[in-house]
């Protein structure tokens, strides 16, 4: 199921239409008071929100469904009619997944649409931990660990991880990290720094780990994995 949040009548009823044509189940809102009640009764498997909203904009719906541990998880696309480098960056900066700026072709938006719900989809190979120092990583059970202590980290930050620890110690360039985390459309490389910074924060000892190769990407550890 995906949601749209729009308040424009056509491009809601455009948007839900294509969706539909490409087997994926809609239901549209035209104001956030309505998502809201739909949310208490069931979550979707993506939002596709618009920003100028009337109430509440598509911004301060976004942080609230990332602070809600029912909804972190969830790919939000944004739709909107801001396009500036600053509106993309807070967006995405904030949670999102995707953003993409008004006029839009529907077979853009559904090839988006596709590739943020594969990314979701995607899951760690079964049956394997990873050791590295004090770091201890189970992707089965979702657990991470450093010295013992249990770690929390948000979506984005868990994919930038995995997506080092799957190298087996080999650098993964910075135009991976992001296509693999944020998608093929999405080549803003600061959001990838801050993340990057943020996750060596809540890693704490571990977080040195966590190397940056100049000019081409980060790597952890450097030795295979236990």
């Amino acid at each position: 199921m995906i949601y749209i949040l729009e308040d424009d009548d056509n491009i809601r009823k455009l948007v839900s239409y294509a969706l539909e044509r490409e087997g994926y189940d809609v239901r549209g809102f035209d104001a956030p008071r309505n998502l809201w009640e739909a949310l208490a009764e069931a979550a979707p498997e993506l939002f596709l929100l618009d920003i100028m909203l009337p109430d509440e904009d598509g911004l301060s719906i976004l942080a609230k469904l990332r602070e809600n541990p029912d909804t972190a998880d969830i790919p939000v696309v944004m739709l909107t009619a801001k396009g500036s480098e600053f509106d993309k960056v807070t967006g995405l900066d904030m949670g999102a997944d995707d953003y993409i700026a008004k006029p839009f072709g529907m077979t853009e938006l559904i090839s988006r649409v596709r590739a943020v719900l594969r990314r979701y989809m995607k899951t760690a190979p079964q049956g394997r931990e990873y050791k590295i120092g004090e770091l201890y990583v189970d992707p089965a059970k979702h657990i991470i660990e450093v010295s013992g202590r249990g770690v929390e980290l948000s979506y984005k930050e868990y994919l930038l991880l995995m997506a080092l620890l799957e190298a087996d110690g080999n650098v993964v360039e910075r135009e991976t990290l992001l296509t693999k985390v944020w998608g093929e459309y999405y080549t803003e490389s600061r959001t990838l720094d801050v993340h990057i910074r943020k996750l060596r924060v809540k890693l704490g000892e571990a977080g040195v780990l966590i190397r940056t190769v100049k000019s081409i990407g980060y790597k952890i550890g450097g030795e295979k994995h236990e």
